[in-house]
């Protein structure tokens, strides 16, 4: 099921958010990372396409039009997770985990404990099933939002920052882990990030947004240049090209601190 977006447009209030994004496509089996400076639009981006925003145009995922689609029945094919990821509930991980699954998958108990002791284990989250998550870390509470997200098994599946509470550790963790679950369950995985060197390793495809425009998309290597840099983000930076890894983004202020 690709993601499509054609001639979208999204007002809140009086200011124009989205501006006639057209030619975006994200595929199955891939990591699609949504890069752009801060107030680009990337957020409501993805707000839009989970039914959150109200946006014209026209967004399908395989053969659905997802706009004409009610809340629910869209629920049913993707998840969209926010940036913050608090809560008030006084649950344990696990429990938080579990009825994750089971809100959204009709199946007997045991599949489901299965489902959920994967997903733990996946993101390193064994030693904290038994916690409640209002004495959790934010990076902590991240994890398990992402585990809620992913035991959820939608099509499409949207994180606005997943790595922004993470430690480095984890951050290449949950970037690898969804990275093999693109591949393995075949999902459309679209997420929102500004480490630049971290969408370079980990996504097939980035689309650019600045002031809620589609500015360029494709692979990192066609995406990521010294030029498109200045113009998005109004930095000078030098973009190296190893012959066996993605590109590499360093703003030229910090190559000159480390002495480059």
């Amino acid at each position: 099921m690709t993601l499509r977006i054609d001639r979208l447009d999204c007002t809140l209030g009086k200011r124009r958010i989205l501006r006639d994004l057209s030619g975006l496509e994200a595929r199955p089996g891939e990591i699609t990372a949504l890069i752009g400076p801060n107030g680009a639009g990337k957020s409501t981006l993805l707000k839009a396409i989970a039914g959150i925003e109200t946006a014209s145009g026209r967004i399908t995922l395989g053969e659905q039009t997802l706009d004409a689609l009610s809340l629910e029945r869209r629920s049913r094919l993707l998840y969209y997770l926010p940036q913050d990821t608090s809560t008030q509930a006084a649950l344990s991980v696990f429990e938080a985990v579990l009825l994750a699954r089971r809100t959204q998958i009709a199946e007997p108990v045991d599949s489901a404990l299965s489902a959920v002791e994967r997903a733990l284990k996946s993101l390193e989250l064994e030693p904290l099933a038994e916690r409640e998550l209002t004495v959790l870390s934010g990076g902590q509470r991240q994890r398990v939002a992402i585990a809620q997200a992913i035991v959820r098994r939608p099509k499409l599946l949207m994180l606005d920052e997943p790595t922004s509470a993470l430690d480095l550790h984890h951050q290449l963790q949950v970037l690898d882990y969804l990275q093999r679950l693109a591949r393995r369950e075949r999902v459309v995985i679209l997420l929102a990030i500004h480490d630049l060197n971290l969408a370079a390793r980990f996504a097939d495809h980035l689309w650019v947004v600045k002031q809620g425009l589609h500015v360029a998309s494709g692979t990192p290597g066609q995406v990521l240049t010294q030029e498109r840099l200045r113009e998005v983000y109004a930095i000078e930076a030098h973009v190296e090209w190893p012959s066996d890894a993605p590109p590499r983004v360093t703003p030229l202020s910090a190559l000159r601190q480390l002495g480059g």
